[in-house]
Formats: structure tokens, sequence, C-alpha cells
């Protein structure tokens, strides 16, 4: 099971896409509210949450992943349930994604340190002791990381390679018709 957390604020395309890909995909995903089961994103559109932060199934978590937005990772930041099911998935080697400004969130946790990954352009700086790497993804270990809005597809087709393989991820965006640039 995939949780994807939604914050006040979240970026939209950084969560909706990566949810259709692994669904396309046959990856179960449930959307993780903070705050309630309905959270407004970043240019106000609403979504309908499966479950709250605090009912995440820990038993079956594979994945958390954290959308960007200003907004949301605020959200994310101030939600003692959100911290500790990040940390909680990292520390019990579950996989940990995080896209756009969400990374510094990681940071903030320790989880990015020493590790290859990327952010939003500018908020390098919040990143600790990441190695930076210059690409829309990048997966090191069990830490995967996105770019910003632009690089949606592509992280929600990474999500999916890790969980389902190169032929499903590869399957999926055929049947997109997506090309990558």
């Amino acid at each position: 099971m995939v949780y994807i957390l939604l914050g006040t604020g979240f970026e939209e395309v950084e969560a909706i896409a990566p949810c259709d890909i692994l669904r396309r995909g046959g990856v179960e995903v449930a959307f993780a509210g903070i705050g309630g089961h309905l959270v407004t994103g970043s240019h106000g559109i609403a979504v309908k949450a499966d479950v709250t932060v605090e009912e995440i199934d820990r038993d079956k978590l594979d994945m958390i992943v954290l959308p960007g937005g200003l907004g949301g990772v605020s959200s994310m930041e101030k939600s003692p349930a959100a911290r500790d099911a990040i940390r909680w998935a990292w520390e019990n080697e579950k996989f940990v994604a995080a896209i756009c400004a969400a990374p510094t969130l990681l940071s903030q946790l320790g989880i990015t340190e020493g590790k290859r990954c990327v952010c939003y352009p500018g908020l390098e700086h919040e990143m600790g002791s990441a190695k930076m790497e210059d690409a829309s993804t990048v997966r090191d270990g069990r830490l995967l990381t996105g770019r910003g809005p632009g690089a949606a597809i592509d992280f929600g087709l990474m999500l999916l390679k890790v969980l389902r393989g190169e032929q499903a991820a590869q399957q999926v965006q055929t049947g997109m018709v997506y090309q990558n640039a």
C-alpha cells in the first residue's frame, strides 16, 4: 500500500499524477489527509482523502509519498502524525518519496543525510548534507525524490518501477502515450 500525504496547500499535480500512474500499474494507493478527509491544494482543487494521516495502517505501508507545495509541506511539518508516519516508514525500511519542496522536510528529519536527491530549484540550501543532483528524479536506495510539478509523471513512473518493475512502468508509460523529454 502506498500512502500519499495531503496537507492544505499541497501541489495537486504532484499528488494526482503519481497516484494515477501507480493505480494504472496495479498498486493500491490511498490519500491520507492531514486535518480531515477533504483537503484543498495550492490551486484550489479539493481532494477527498481515503483516510486521515492518523488512520494510516502501518502494517500495510510499503511506501509513503510527500507531494510538494509550500502549504502542503508546512502542513506536514506541523502534523505530529505525519512526521511520525514518515519517520516510521524510514526506520522500518519502507520506501520514502518526496517531490518539489517536500524533500526539505525529509532533510529536517535526517533522512536525506549523505543521500543523492533533488528538490525544487532554490531550496537546495535547506537540504543539509544531501548530495544534490541535476535530474528530474533521483533514487538512492529507498529514498526517491523529484524536482517539481513538471517532473510529476517521471516521479510517478519511478515509483511504479520501484514497486512493480521496469516492465510495468514501461507498459503504463506506453499506455499513457508519454514520452519524457
